[in-house]
C-alpha cells in the first residue's frame, strides 16, 4: 500500500472519528489528510505521464 493510500485512510479515519465525537478540527484534519493523499496521486500520475512523453520523443528521436 503506497504512500497516498496510507493518508487517505488515515484521513477517512480521523474524519469519521471527529464527526462521531463533534470535534470539528479533527474532521477537518481528515479531510485534509485524504487531500494530500489525492495531491501524491495525481503528482505520481504526472511524472509517469511525463516520463512516457519522454520515453516516446526518445523513441522517435532514435528512429531519425
Amino acid at each position: 500500500m503506497g504512500d497516498s493510500a496510507m493518508d487517505k485512510i488515515k484521513g477517512k479515519a480521523k474524519e469519521a472519528a471527529g464527526k462521531a465525537t463533534g470535534n470539528d478540527r479533527m474532521a477537518a484534519e481528515g479531510k485534509t489528510d485524504q487531500a494530500k493523499g489525492k495531491t501524491k496521486d495525481a503528482m505520481e500520475n504526472m511524472k509517469k505521464r511525463a516520463e512516457g512523453t519522454r520515453d516516446s520523443l526518445t523513441d522517435k528521436r532514435d528512429d531519425i
